[in-house]
């Protein structure tokens, strides 16, 4: 049992050196000898458990995404009754925390994403990844709006999912200050709830034709 614990706590060492190498140097900075150095093991100890570089980098994506999932998950101690609304707006407000932890997890997610365009089988792992995420968004705005059709709730939650993650890139990258970041998720949130309320969602993205016009009188005058 000792040994299973040590074992543990060593790959959980090398994925959280994974991670901060990543984050600070990016995908192509990421050297087996230099994360052991980070992690404090071996590169024999690195391959015995993750094989190759192919393998840290898909493992390390995924402890990134459960790392994420920890510090935006519902506090189940809380009083309150559940809330599907506060709950979706929480969830995604704390992926904007101006905490070492939530700043390099964020920053190692945005290194992967963007080696994922030259990587298929990061691309692979990314694209899993991200539609476990919009799932799990999605399922919160169908206990906000359970009449809605899934595919409406789908297309609501990578709109949500992606616009997440270009704002985490212009706050982290200095392009945006915090709480700016804050207030315009807060109301992006607000207005694909709206929207699902009145069962009119925003057209999706590069689809559809456009809606005819209507006017609220034959002779309305157009301008």
């Amino acid at each position: 049992m000792r040994r299973h614990h040590v074992a543990t706590d060593r790959r959980t060492a090398i994925l959280e050196g994974a991670a901060r190498v990543i984050a600070r140097r990016g995908v192509r900075g990421l050297r087996v000898e230099e994360l052991a150095v980070e992690a404090g093991v071996s590169t024999a100890l690195i391959y015995y458990h993750f094989k190759d570089r192919a393998g840290i980098l898909r493992h390390t994506l995924e402890f990134i995404s459960d790392r994420a999932d920890r510090y935006t998950a519902a506090d189940e101690g809380a009083a309150e009754a559940f809330d599907p609304r506060h709950e979706l707006e929480r969830s995604l407000l704390l992926e904007f925390q101006d905490l070492p932890e939530v700043r390099e997890n964020s920053t190692a997610w945005g290194e992967l994403r963007a080696s994922a365009v030259f990587d298929p089988e990061l691309r692979g792992e990314l694209a899993r990844t991200g539609l476990a995420w919009v799932h799990d968004v999605a399922a919160l705005l169908s206990e906000a709006c359970p009449t809605v059709p899934a595919p409406t709730l789908t297309a609501s939650a990578e709109r949500l999912t992606a616009l997440t993650e270009g704002l985490s890139m212009r706050w982290l990258s200095g392009g945006l200050p915090l709480h700016r970041a804050r207030e315009l998720m807060r109301a992006a949130i607000s207005v694909e709830l709206d929207q699902l309320a009145r069962r009119r969602p925003p057209e999706r993205w590069g689809g559809g034709e456009p809606e005819p016009r209507t006017f609220s009188e034959p002779g309305a005058a157009s301008h």
